[in-house]
């Protein structure tokens, strides 16, 4: 659980880092690296580090700021330390399944009613940038052990808190380090569902796993019968 929590917070770390992206975009009024920002009088100017208390622990940010200094962070307010009720929100972003809209209206929840929807189109631009490239990043050809399992992460919908599942695959890479492969938020937990997650990992280079651990999923395990080779599934 410990392992867990710390890919939680760093995921959170990642989500966060990129919204204060998305908001300098916006205060700037053009991307990085654009032409557009010559001569406009104002640029990105570094970083700076903060440390923020969450729910779950302590988490160093980079903070981005700009040369004319008068850059306000929404997300991370200057000056405020203590983040709350937004940790799983912004970690369940990157779990597959969330759609544009998804991702735009967890985003108006975060953020509530303080800056204008073109702002929140641009904030939520800038991370689903990067979570293609979190989904879509290559993995290991080949996992020593791989856990399928779920966690419950709460999340704010329609102004409420609920619970949402979050289905996890864990792997045990041959250098001996666990990493979150994928998350999935999904309504049922079936053997259909994590098919299609088995397959999503052979299409990213997977091609062995020596041992699976699942519950309740014979049927799914079957088919890691003589499964050196992803092949077979």
């Amino acid at each position: 659980m410990e392992e867990l929590n710390g890919f939680l917070s760093s995921l959170f770390k990642r989500g966060i880092e990129q919204m204060l992206e998305g908001e300098l975009t916006d205060h700037l009024g053009y991307d990085k690296n654009n032409p557009l920002g010559n001569g406009s009088g104002n640029s990105r100017n570094g970083k700076t580090r903060k440390l923020i208390k969450t729910e779950s622990g302590e988490v160093i940010i980079d903070v981005p700021r700009d040369r004319n200094a008068d850059f306000e962070p929404l997300i991370v307010p200057k000056r405020q330390k203590v983040i709350e009720k937004i940790e799983s929100i912004v970690v369940s972003l990157y779990a597959k399944g969330m759609s544009t809209r998804d991702i735009e209206r967890q985003i108006k929840e975060i953020y509530g009613v303080t800056i204008s929807n073109s702002s929140i189109s641009n904030i939520t631009d800038q991370i689903i940038s990067d979570i293609a490239v979190w989904q879509q990043r290559p993995l290991d050809d080949t996992y020593l052990i791989v856990w399928l399992d779920g966690i419950s992460l709460k999340v704010r919908h329609e102004g409420k808190i609920i619970n949402k599942s979050i289905y996890l695959v864990i792997g045990l890479n041959t250098a001996g380090k666990k990493e979150v492969i994928r998350m999935w938020i999904n309504e049922t937990e079936s053997a259909s569902f994590w098919m299609n997650v088995l397959d999503d990992l052979k299409i990213r280079g997977v091609k062995d796993i020596l041992i699976a651990c699942s519950d309740n999923l014979v049927c799914l395990l079957g088919c890691f019968i003589h499964t050196n080779v992803i092949e077979t599934w």
